[in-house]
Formats: C-alpha cells, sequence, structure tokens
C-alpha cells in the first residue's frame, strides 16, 4: 500500500478531512489525465464488470474496471463475482462505481490510487500492488462504499465476519476489526482448541477482510462479506498460525511476491516451515540462497484464494440477506495498554473505544516498523470522508438500530517484563469469544471498572491451558494500569486535535474521553 499517494477528492478538503490525502478533484483529473494519455497504446485493455457481494443482492454494489493488467483480471475473478450475469442483473441502471486503473511504466514518482465519491469513481495509475489495483476491494469496498454507506444508511467496515456453533447447533455472529499483522485472518478462520472441539463447539467463516451491514426487518444489524475470495498476507501463513487458510490455497490461488521453488515449480515463504529451497528465485525474481540471510518473499507477499475452498467456510456465505450480528469487537496490538478484553459501557461509549483504536505499525502499512499509531476501527487507511464524520455516523446508526450489537476490546498480545507473550493466542481465543458472546447474549455477568466491563477471572475457560496460563496471570490480562492509560489519554487528545481544523470530532467522543480521564482520576 502506498497510503501517501493515495487521495480522495472530494469538492472541498473538509469533505475529505485531516486524515485523507486531498486534491482539488479538476486539479487531480488533469494530473491524471495526463498519466493516462497514451499509456495502454500496444496493450490489451480489459473490462471487468464485477459485483460486490451476491449477484443481485439488495447489499451488492456493482463496478466495472477497465485494465490493461491480466493479473488485476485474474485477481478480480478471484476475490470479486465476475462476468456477464453481473451486467444481466445490473441492466440500465446507471448507478455503479467506474473503475480505470493502468499499469502505464510502474513509476512511484507518478503512483496515484485515487477516489471520487461524488462521482461513484476510482483511478489508479503506475501500481501494480493488488490493494491499488484490485479496484473492487479496498476503493470501492471501504473508501467508496463508506461514503455510499454514509449517505444510504448503511455500514461498511474493514471487519471479519465470524460465527461461533455451540454444541446445539445455535450459530451466533461477531464482526472484529483490526490493523494489519493483528491476527485477523488468523481470528476469522480460527480452529477452537481440543477442549472446545470435543465438546462439539465450531467456527465459521464468513468473511476475513470486510462487512457491509445493513438494518434487518427484525431490528438487529446484519452483515455480509462482499468479497467472494482472501487476499491474504503470505509470511507467516503455516499450518499452526492459520491451517484453514493454507488448505484454501492448495488450488486455482494466485501467490504475489512469494519464493519460487524452481525443483518442484511450488511456492515458499517465511514462516511456512523450516525447509526453504535451495534452488529457487526470491521475489524479485533473482536467484535466492537462503543461507545469505536474506528475505525470499516479501514481508507483504499474497495469497489469493476462492473463499469457497476454506474448510470452515460458512453455509451463510452465499445468503443474500447476511447474518445477524450481535457482537463488534475492536483490537491492537499492544505490548502493555489494553487488556485481554472489555466490553464498553453503551453503544456511544464503544464508539469511543473504536475511535482510540491503536497498534504497531507492520509492513502492511509503509513507515516505520514498531510505532504505535492510531487506526480508528482500522480504517484510518480506508474511509472514504472526513473521519469525523465517520464517527457521527456511527453514532448516529447506534440510534437508528433498535436490537445494537454489543461492543467489545481485544488485546492478545500483552507483553511480560521479558517482552513474550503472555496470552497463548491462536484456538485459544476462543476462550475470550465464548466470553463475548455470553455477554452478548446477557448470559454472565461482568466486573465494572474505569475503562469498561471486564470479565470475573472464573469466567474466561482456563481448562486445558492451565499451565501456560494461571489465574493469577488471567488476573494480570484483565488488570488496568491506571498510569498507562493517563499516559494514553495525552496521545488520544493529540490524535483527536486533528480535527479541531474542521471541527468535524462529534462532541460526544470529546465528552466519553473526559469522561475517562475523571474515572482513572478517581
Amino acid at each position: 500500500r502506498v497510503e501517501h499517494r493515495t487521495f480522495i477528492c472530494t469538492p472541498t478538503r473538509k469533505e475529505a478531512g485531516p486524515t485523507n490525502n486531498w486534491m482539488d478533484p479538476s486539479e487531480m483529473r488533469a494530473k491524471l489525465n495526463a498519466l493516462y494519455d497514451g499509456c495502454m497504446k500496444g496493450r490489451t485493455m480489459y473490462v471487468i464488470p464485477f459485483s460486490m457481494g451476491v449477484v443481485g443482492s439488495e447489499f451488492s454494489k456493482v463496478g466495472i474496471e477497465l485494465t490493461d493488467s491480466i493479473y488485476v483480471v485474474l485477481n478480480m475473478i478471484i476475490m470479486t463475482r465476475v462476468g456477464k450475469d453481473v451486467l444481466d442483473a445490473h441492466g440500465d441502471n446507471p448507478q455503479f462505481t467506474k473503475g480505470l486503473h493502468a499499469k502505464a511504466d510502474i513509476d512511484e514518482e507518478n503512483r496515484y490510487i485515487v477516489h471520487f465519491p461524488q462521482d461513484n469513481e476510482i483511478n489508479s495509475v503506475n501500481s501494480g500492488y493488488g490493494g491499488n489495483v484490485l479496484l473492487g476491494k479496498k476503493c470501492l469496498a471501504l473508501r467508496i462504499a463508506s461514503y455510499l454507506g454514509k449517505n444510504e444508511g448503511w455500514m461498511a467496515e474493514h471487519m471479519l465476519i465470524l460465527g461461533i456453533e455451540n454444541p446445539e447447533g445455535e450459530v451466533r455472529y461477531l464482526a472484529a476489526a483490526f490493523p494489519s499483522a493483528c491476527g485477523k485472518t488468523n481470528l476469522a478462520m480460527l480452529i477452537p482448541p481440543k477442549e472446545y472441539l470435543d465438546k462439539g463447539w465450531k467456527v465459521w467463516c464468513v468473511g476475513d477482510d470486510i462487512a457491509w451491514l445493513r438494518i434487518g426487518a427484525d431490528g438487529r444489524l446484519w452483515a455480509v462479506n462482499p468479497e467472494n475470495g482472501f487476499f491474504g498476507v503470505a509470511p507467516g501463513t503455516n499450518e499452526k498460525s492459520n491451517y484453514n487458510a493454507l488448505m484454501s490455497t492448495k488450488a486455482n490461488t494466485i501467490f504475489t511476491n512469494v519464493v519460487h521453488n524452481l525443483d518442484n515449480n511450488t511456492v515458499w515463504w517465511e514462516g511456512l516451515d523450516k525447509n526453504p529451497p535451495t534452488n529457487a528465485v526470491n521475489w524479485k525474481g533473482e536467484k535466492w540462497d537462503y543461507t545469505d540471510g536474506s528475505k525470499g518473499a516479501h514481508p507483504n507477499s499474497r495469497f489469493t484464494a476462492p473463499a469457497i475452498q476454506c474448510p470452515v467456510i460458512s453455509p451463510e456465505f452465499e445468503s443474500p440477506k447476511g447474518v445477524p450480528i450481535s457482537a463488534f469487537v475492536f483490537g491492537g496490538r499492544r505490548a502493555k495498554t489494553a487488556p485481554l478484553v472489555y466490553e464498553s459501557f453503551d453503544w456511544n461509549h464503544g464508539v469511543f473505544v473504536g475511535s482510540i483504536m491503536a497498534s504497531e505499525t507492520t509492513a502492511a502499512a509503509s513507515g516505520e516498523v514498531g510505532v504505535v499509531r492510531r487506526d480508528p476501527m482500522a480504517m484510518l487507511p480506508f474511509c472514504g470522508y472526513n473521519m469525523g464524520d465517520y464517527f457521527n455516523h456511527w453514532l448516529d446508526m447506534g440510534n437508528r438500530i433498535p436490537n445494537r450489537p454489543k461492543i467489545f476490546n481485544v488485546n492478545w498480545f500483552r507483553l511480560d517484563d521479558e517482552g513474550h507473550f503472555i496470552w497463548p493466542g491462536f484456538g485459544d481465543n476462543m476462550r475470550v469469544l465464548h466470553w463475548i458472546m455470553k455477554r452478548a447474549f446477557d448470559e454472565v455477568d461482568a466486573v465494572e471498572t474505569e475503562i469498561g466491563y471486564m470479565p470475573k477471572p472464573e469466567d474466561i475457560n482456563l481448562n486445558g491451558i492451565e499451565d501456560k496460563v494461571s489465574e493469577e496471570i488471567l488476573k494480570g490480562l484483565l488488570s488496568v494500569d491506571k498510569k498507562m492509560w493517563m499516559e494514553d489519554i495525552k496521545s488520544i487528545r493529540e490524535f483527536y486535535s486533528k480535527f479541531d481544523e474542521f471541527d468535524t470530532l462529534p462532541k460526544e467522543m470529546a465528552e466519553q474521553l473526559n469522561a475517562l480521564e475523571e474515572r482513572l482520576k478517581n
């Protein structure tokens, strides 16, 4: 991703807001027109009619992407629903997203990924990276869709969707937002620990990245995954970390910027196994010798796999009406501050909790690795309009949803003083999700703290991991360090001050922050 080359071109800078790059639309169009002029000469132009969401569903949005890249075509066929049936279902409706992509010269200095929300249009030039060129993905499904959702009364969120089936066969659904490298895909395809599997618990993956949510006739919030495939980060994906993701890639899959094993025509990446190939080329296409210590795969190398190949794809994956959401979960990668899990006091407090999400930077987001950055609802790079207005849209939706999901925050990444992870994570995150779902259905009590409702330690099931997590350790994971939170408040105020220029931070957010500070002081 090249966030510094990604623009939201609204008529005024205020509409794009302080967290997006902005340029006057007419100035940007002049710049783009010059770059596009003749740039496809001698190449094949492909026309891709695609649907985000099940073709014909009320949730779905149609787009047409023009591109000079066969790579884009093949990836879009996996990631979206492509073909004549899209055009047939859409008919002569003039409302569709117009997408234009040109590889041009892959010139970094003239690389632009540009969104014109008012025109429902996306332009991308001089890039070959999936997130910048598969225009149905982040560009339409989040940046344009978030703008459409605000105007049409629904939500487009950077969230996985999963269903938890109990031994009685009841499935409860949650949607969860995490910044990159926080285990989002792993959670979306979670395999419950043996303790749960033996009793008949199951986890179903509806989506690993994006959720579109609408209020249903029953007053609940219903979600669909508008995508048709997984565009997953390869490094670190293995049988232990994410068995289901790996199984999804066993056929009909495109691998980008990984190691190519020339001996058997297979792929490899760091973290796949401990057997790097000896006769191979790296992600740059150069002969690669793993013994020299260099990385063979790019840290953000990818696999593009059909969702239907996932062993735990939900039976509701193709449902045009989606699934009912009982809980929202926000999370980040914090070494000390955030506890293992807490629940917001109410909807508005939950919006505040989402707005202050923070995590350490990773390879997927360009910039220094390891620096804490605020990423509200994991939407900072993907919100297609002023983020202050986005917070306000969440508050408005809360007033309109009769049966609101409860809102939670998790942190799998607490470290001890030696820098080791305290919580085992991976499948054992099911233990926390179990508590979250009990809370969502008012089946278990909680303890009120300064930051929200926390589990009683005895209500988190530790059966089978007592040797790793004692009740004493769990109490530490559920503790609130007031001093650290007071430090964090300074950082939150600094982030919120970005919205001062246009005065778009909802008053409710500032009041929530002041109330948190008062509770911590007392």
